[in-house]
């Protein structure tokens, strides 16, 4: 059974088309939904969540129809909002027990889980403490840790790095991938940085003006682009001599990202080829891999609105 599914399902506002005929397959494991601010994220969620009706088209949530079962799918799923929208002076404590019981868990069957999930993401020696106080990292914790606690079958988590610098955003997609893998819980979870997407998604569903771009897994969207990536080291410009020499044996070689050298497999022998130049050189050989395009190059190439690198 599909976790998530749609059927020409379309959303239109006065002046605007927010989902236009989109027809989707969720699984389970992470997947994540992409698209440029205004591409329709927020909205399918609202939709899935029965919180918007949909102008028309079908949509089912764990089998239930969002436009009759919406209360039902809203016990079963977990969701953490974008925006900011805690309490100030309630701690995350208090915070999370009240909506385990709003979820229909008894009052210390509530605190208990609220005290595991505060653990799980790292907020367990702050969570008497008044959000107000939180930094954005931990406010987006106690977004995610709201999301958990009635023990959900699926998470839709709409951008939940969200204003985190990079260290706190790494954290944040750890717990995302854990959620997926350890916890077993299906996850949505939205974005407009693809490099993001590709570190914690299965499936990759990119939504462009409303429409469905592309739904794939997200190893068909990195395939190799026929070269190598060859890194090495043992003098200031070891890059640069190895790159002379390769150009010299007759490869297309570049700089890449770093002090990479990146270069054109021209048949079989080209990884024996660099390996020996290497060797010539005396220089060492750190790492020498096959280049996979990431999610980003492939959108660079084909375009999808203004989605972002990492």
């Amino acid at each position: 059974m599909s976790v998530i599914e749609t059927a020409g399902l379309t959303k239109r506002y006065a002046r605007v088309t927010a989902l236009d005929q989109l027809d989707v397959n969720v699984g389970d494991g992470v997947t994540g939904l992409v698209g440029a601010n205004g591409a329709g994220k927020s909205t399918l969620i609202k939709i899935l969540l029965g919180l918007v009706p949909a102008t028309s088209g079908t949509a089912t949530v764990l089998g239930h129809d969002v436009a009759t079962e919406g209360g039902r799918i809203r016990s079963l799923v977990g969701y953490m909002p974008e925006h900011d929208c805690l309490p100030a002076d309630t701690s995350a404590s208090d915070m999370v027990v009240h909506l385990g019981q709003m979820s229909g868990l008894p009052y210390a069957a509530a605190r208990e889980r609220a005290a595991d999930v505060l653990r799980h993401v790292g907020l367990a020696e702050e969570r008497y403490r008044p959000i107000g106080g939180y930094s954005t990292g931990m406010k987006q914790r106690a977004k995610l840790a709201q999301a958990l606690v009635h023990d959900p079958r699926l998470v839709l988590l709409d951008e939940p790095t969200n204003g985190l610098d990079p260290s706190s955003r790494n954290d944040m997609l750890t717990l995302v991938r854990r959620v997926g893998k350890e916890f077993g819980i299906a996850v949505l979870v939205t974005s407009h940085l693809l490099g993001e997407l590709e570190q914690v998604s299965d499936h990759v569903v990119v939504l462009d003006s409303g429409r469905l771009l592309r739904s794939s897994a997200t190893t068909d969207f990195l395939y190799a682009t026929g070269s190598l990536l060859v890194e090495v080291q043992g003098l200031p410009d070891a890059d640069r001599l190895l790159g002379q020499a390769l150009v010299a044996a007759g490869l297309e070689a570049r700089p890449a990202e770093g002090a990479l050298i990146e270069v054109d497999v021209r048949d079989a022998s080209t990884p024996d080829l660099v390996r020996d130049l290497t060797v010539d050189l005396g220089l060492g050989l750190v790492r020498m891999q096959e280049r996979h395009h990431r999610i980003e190059d492939v959108f660079r190439d084909g375009g999808a609105g203004s989605v972002q690198p990492v």
